[in-house]
């Protein structure tokens, strides 16, 4: 429509010098579209050349998504040498001499504190099992960590803050998050699951979702995929995707106040919620494939080096490692086939630098 309109101003000028003109006006059009899109597409008040300089920026992490395949590859080949960012881990001294981590803290069988054991229980879980590894490994000592509790829509902050040296916190590796944080090799595979009241009508992500409310935590991949899907039309567009909340746990508790007709996260999470709730079960099958990875500062390429080796480490340890730490937290809630939760076993890692 725009070049329509643009051609027809153009009739009464005539002759080749103006066509140029037209020519290069066309250019200069196309090179500032993406700065324009992304400045009118989310920007936030007070306009002006921070508000440009954003969008800008958002416009070119849409590029760099469009671009990204593969994300759980996009990562660095292992390594067990000590670098800068692991040396000024080890140069903290006394009681603060420790890996400082961000972690859930409401997350059953993943990173919670079991209310069973009274007010001095610790954190524990899947994702707790492997901080301690990590923590082993570069300090020596498994409990020299300093937990964090961090909300799903602060992880990746967090990191860029500097405010912990890593997240593990049911992560999941995507194209838009590498934009922001370097990744591990993943640990873990799940999907996007629909949980839902056993009595609702919903079946799974299908057409049951039309003028149904889908709770979903800000920041997630859950939020971006329903989104997305909703604007291509795989997804009803009476869904209703404005409830977000900070944690993941508390669209559990509005889908229990019936504030909600459904809630979709990744499905390992929705089992442990199901498993905390009689109520509720989940809804079809995972609608996407994706993995979880352990979170950490873009520039600290030895730490992330160090993690892929200990990763590789847990994974081969039978005895103590990464299939025994399933058994021992998620086999409850997700059954015993923990080959289909198993991230590759010979995982890639493209990122060269």
């Amino acid at each position: 429509m725009r070049a329509q309109r643009f051609r027809t101003g153009l009739k009464g000028w005539g002759g080749v010098g103006a066509m140029a003109f037209a020519c290069a006006l066309a250019m200069l059009f196309a090179l500032l579209l993406p700065v324009v899109r992304s400045h009118g597409e989310g920007g936030g008040a007070g306009g002006g050349a921070d508000s440009g300089g954003r969008g800008a920026a958002r416009g070119s992490q849409a590029r760099a998504a469009q671009e990204c395949t593969a994300p759980e590859q996009q990562t660095l080949s292992p390594d067990d040498a000590d670098g800068p960012t692991i040396e000024k881990i080890r140069s903290r001294e006394g009681e603060k001499r420790k890996l400082i981590v961000g972690v859930d803290q409401n997350s059953y069988r993943w990173g919670y504190r079991d209310p069973n054991k009274g007010g001095d229980a610790e954190l524990e879980g899947f994702d707790i099992d492997l901080v301690h590894r990590i923590a082993e490994d570069i300090l020596g000592d498994r409990d020299a960590v300093q937990f964090k509790a961090i909300p799903t829509n602060q992880r990746e902050p967090a990191v860029q803050e500097e405010r912990v040296d890593m997240v593990v916190r049911t992560m999941t590796i995507s194209c838009d998050r590498l934009d922001k944080v370097a990744f591990s090799a993943p640990y873990f595979k799940t999907g996007q699951q629909l949980l839902a009241p056993k009595s609702s009508s919903i079946t799974g992500y299908d057409s049951t979702l039309a003028g149904k409310r889908i709770c979903t935590a800000a920041g997630s991949t859950a939020l971006s995929t329903l989104q997305r899907d909703q604007k291509d039309g795989r997804l009803a567009a009476d869904a209703d995707l404005r409830t977000t909340v900070p944690n993941q746990l508390d669209c559990l508790v509005r889908l229990q106040l019936g504030e909600v007709d459904a809630v979709v996260t990744d499905g390992a999470l929705a089992a442990s919620q199901a498993a905390q709730d009689p109520t509720v079960e989940l809804k079809g099958d995972a609608f996407t494939t994706e993995y979880y990875g352990v979170a950490m500062k873009k520039d600290a390429d030895d730490l992330v080096r160090r993690v892929n080796q200990i990763l590789v480490e847990w994974r081969a340890d039978e005895a103590e490692g990464w299939q025994r730490s399933y058994e021992d937290w998620l086999a409850e809630t997700m059954g015993d086939d923990w080959a289909k939760s198993e991230p590759p076993r010979k995982p890639k890692y493209l990122r060269k630098s």
